[in-house]
């Protein structure tokens, strides 16, 4: 049996033909794509849900974790370090459900830590950390402020690394899951109501947006904005803090305890800790100085 050919009468109706089939394929593709039905997750969830998703995210316990509602966005922005496998992203999201749609997963260089080392600043027996604000009580008593993983266990503090100058003691520590101590001055030493030269007159909560300042030891003076309020992070070994300012400002070990605060002399926070360095940048967590302040009954001045 022969096959009989058959020749385009002309190039317009071969064109003809072409732009017929590619219609057609279209059109099937068309067909192919499965509508949006009641089952799938919606595109925005309440108050309660996300709750629910950011509770989920404590239950899956993945040290390395960061979390706070983008309000914005109506999801809640889960921050993960280097340390975070693929593997435990798909654990959170089971843990989630059905509002796994709810999540938005984001990753940031280095490993969450509390940010404390051998040093210089301000000393404990274990290591250094950095002051937050000079503090006063109604009576008169001064004090100063730092990070709660810094005097959880520390007992004297000093002014040097030789541990010769006193500055005082301990008087309460609140970590996990706050991060903030305040430690009694006992010492002969200069309390200036300052951070970095900058006169501290007042305390408040940064919104989302907002231009920050960082004061600590090891890599002084930095700035950056504020991008999540109320974040929890899990540094792991059960040591979870919740509550806390998600910044973009970089922060390095023994920066811990150092003041967060605003150029117009508004205290902010405490470093409580982070991930990166002030080479690559990071993301770093701080405890909001108010809720110390009230928990000590304690101003700044």
């Amino acid at each position: 049996m022969r096959i009989k050919r058959t020749t385009p009468r002309s190039g317009m109706s071969r064109r003809t033909r072409l732009i017929a089939v590619s219609t057609g394929l279209v059109a099937a593709a068309a067909i192919a794509i499965p509508s949006a039905n009641a089952s799938e997750a919606p595109t925005t969830f309440s108050s309660a849900e996300l709750k629910s998703v950011s509770g989920s995210v404590l239950e899956a316990d993945v040290p390395g974790t960061a979390w706070a509602v983008d309000s914005k966005t109506n999801r809640v922005v889960v921050t993960v370090d280097s340390t975070v496998s693929a593997a435990e992203i798909a654990q959170i999201k089971q843990e989630a459900g059905a509002d796994a749609g709810a999540l938005q997963i984001k990753r940031t260089p280095g490993k969450f830590t509390k940010l404390i080392q051998g040093g210089d600043a301000i000393y404990s027996n274990s290591g250094r950390c950095s002051l937050g604000f000079n503090v006063r009580s109604s009576s008169g008593v001064e004090y100063f402020l730092t990070a709660g993983h810094c005097t959880a266990g520390a007992g004297t503090w000093y002014g040097n690394s030789s541990r010769t100058t006193v500055l005082g003691t301990t008087a309460a520590s609140s970590f996990p899951g706050n991060d903030y101590g305040i430690v009694r001055y006992t010492g002969s030493v200069s309390r200036p109501g300052t951070a970095n030269g900058v006169d501290i007159t007042g305390a408040a909560t940064p919104s989302v947006g907002t231009t920050v300042i960082r004061d600590g030891s090891t890599t002084g003076t930095r700035s950056g904005r504020v991008t999540a309020l109320n974040a929890t992070v899990n540094y792991g070994s059960g040591q979870i803090v919740s509550g806390l300012i998600q910044t973009t400002v970089c922060a390095e070990p023994g920066d811990s305890g150092g003041s967060l605060y605003g150029s117009n002399g508004t205290a902010y926070g405490l470093t409580s800790g982070g991930s990166g360095n002030c080479s690559s940048g990071g993301t770093t967590f701080f405890q909001p100085v108010t809720e110390a302040l009230s928990a000590y009954g304690v101003s700044v001045y």
